[in-house]
């Protein structure tokens, strides 16, 4: 239970610093291309997630 919560934070914080620093660095003044690319990069991290990190 506690192995399962502590992946879950890490993942979602990891998610969360990979779309911060795009956006930070990329990204910063255009609000149409970041809101898209967030989306793909939240689509591609689920995807990834799902298929390899949460089977245990």
């Amino acid at each position: 239970m506690v192995k399962s919560t502590v992946k879950i934070i890490g993942s979602t914080l990891v998610l969360l610093i990979i779309i911060f620093s795009i956006d930070y660095l990329f990204l910063r003044h255009l609000f149409w291309q970041r809101l898209i690319i967030n989306i793909g990069i939240f689509l591609i991290y689920s995807l990834i997630y799902f298929k390899y990190l949460s089977k245990e």
